[in-house]
């Protein structure tokens, strides 16, 4: 199948950057904290990255000025979309599971939104929106976008700024003080795989109803269709990157806030397999979410990226970013014996201020459920279906 033309304008435009840097796939990727291969991929428009960060960290890192960093969001933004409407399942009949593994049924949780945007992330200065209705627009529809402005102005009058959930705000500022810009960017992946070619979901739906597995790049969308909830554990990336190359910010610590539990979801465990690539995690914490509080621990992380396999020594708080120098934490969560909802805060200081950034998943809490005892299953691309897995009630 032919490239999207607008997939192939952007690879294209990351193949400049990295032969302008003129370093292997492999240095520039343990920059990036990506692997080499997923570094190529891009390059070779094989995969579009689900969020543009990393792609504007290379820009970064490659010398590209803001018209070249704008020219690429927007690339990037176009073959994104050419992504997602090419990895758009098609529909399947709403299939209920067996009896035995669904009692009660519950409403699958809306598909998590789009990754929050690093270089537009700034919840504590939001721009007032303004109405600009097309000639012969509905008289309601105009009515709907001046009430929109008249409120965004009230709010801003009265010092509460209108918020998104692609823009969290800080769980804490300084006492006392006008809440001012953070000195710093972040966005968050909260769909990805171990090493990039492993996970496990639960879903409420029997194996007739569930689509074959995505790609990794893909895995959000897939969910979201399918209701489904991370099983045993789930896998966090946060990239924190300064506004500033001389002023750094300090990252002090990570906590672990969980908001609810309740016994593990009685749902089919599917297990994805996509084939595996190098991975290179440099910053890895650790949380086991049965304990009664959990902590982020700082474990070794691995680079797989190159011939052989090696690992990253822990490394604990503090840390500090820059706008050139930024850091990528990667939390996995685990549990086997409760449906938990959690999420974190992210402690900095910088210039005298200090604060605490709460990190959900697009406004709401994370989630995993234990999947010990629960019918597991594969799927078999031969036979293009799903099978019990051989080594099925032994997950969680």
């Amino acid at each position: 199948m032919p490239k999207d033309a607008a997939v192939e304008e952007f690879a294209g435009l990351v193949r400049a950057l990295k032969a302008r840097d003129g370093r292997s796939y492999e240095a520039l990727g343990r920059r990036l904290s990506v692997s080499a291969s997923t570094l190529h991929r891009y390059c070779s428009g094989a995969t579009v990255p689900e969020e543009f960060a990393v792609v504007d960290r290379l820009a970064l890192l490659c010398g590209a000025d803001e018209e070249e960093r704008r020219a690429l969001k927007a690339a990037w933004t176009e073959a994104d979309r050419a992504r997602r409407r090419a990895a758009s399942p098609a529909p399947v009949p709403a299939v209920s599971a067996a009896p035995e593994s669904n009692p009660e049924p519950s409403a699958p949780e809306p598909a998590p939104g789009p990754a929050p945007d690093p270089t537009a992330q700034d919840p504590s200065a939001p721009e007032v929106p303004r109405a600009r209705p097309r000639r012969g627009a509905p008289a309601p529809l105009v009515a709907a976008a001046v009430a929109l402005v008249v409120l965004a102005l009230a709010a801003a009058l009265l010092g509460h700024p209108m918020r998104t959930a692609s823009a969290p705000a800080p769980a804490s500022t300084t006492p006392g003080r006008t809440a001012a810009p953070l000195p710093f960017t972040w966005s968050i992946g909260s769909q990805l795989w171990e090493g990039g070619c492993g996970h496990t979901y639960l879903v409420d739906r029997a194996p007739r109803a569930v689509a074959q597995p995505p790609i990794a790049a893909d895995s959000g969308a897939w969910a979201g269709t399918h209701g489904a909830v991370h099983g045993g554990e789930a896998l966090v990336r946060i990239t924190v990157q300064g506004r500033s190359p001389s002023d750094a910010v300090v990252l002090h610590a990570l906590h672990v806030r969980v908001v609810d539990r309740a016994a593990p979801l009685p749902w089919n465990a599917y297990r994805m397999d996509h084939g595996c690539g190098g991975a290179f995690t440099p910053r890895h914490f650790a949380v086991d979410l049965d304990r009664p509080r959990p902590l982020a621990r700082s474990v070794d992380g691995l680079d797989a990226s190159g011939a052989e396999v090696r690992k990253v020594p822990a490394v604990s708080f503090p840390y500090k970013v820059t706008s050139s120098d930024p850091e990528e934490l990667l939390v996995s969560a685990r549990t086997a014996g409760c449906d938990c909802r959690w999420y974190l805060e992210l402690e900095w200081s910088a210039g005298g201020r200090t604060g605490a950034v709460r990190i959900t998943d697009g406004g709401k809490p994370f989630r995993t459920s234990g999947t010990r005892g629960r019918p597991a299953y594969v799927h078999n691309s031969v036979e293009g279906r799903w099978i019990t897995d051989s080594d099925s009630g032994q997950t969680g």
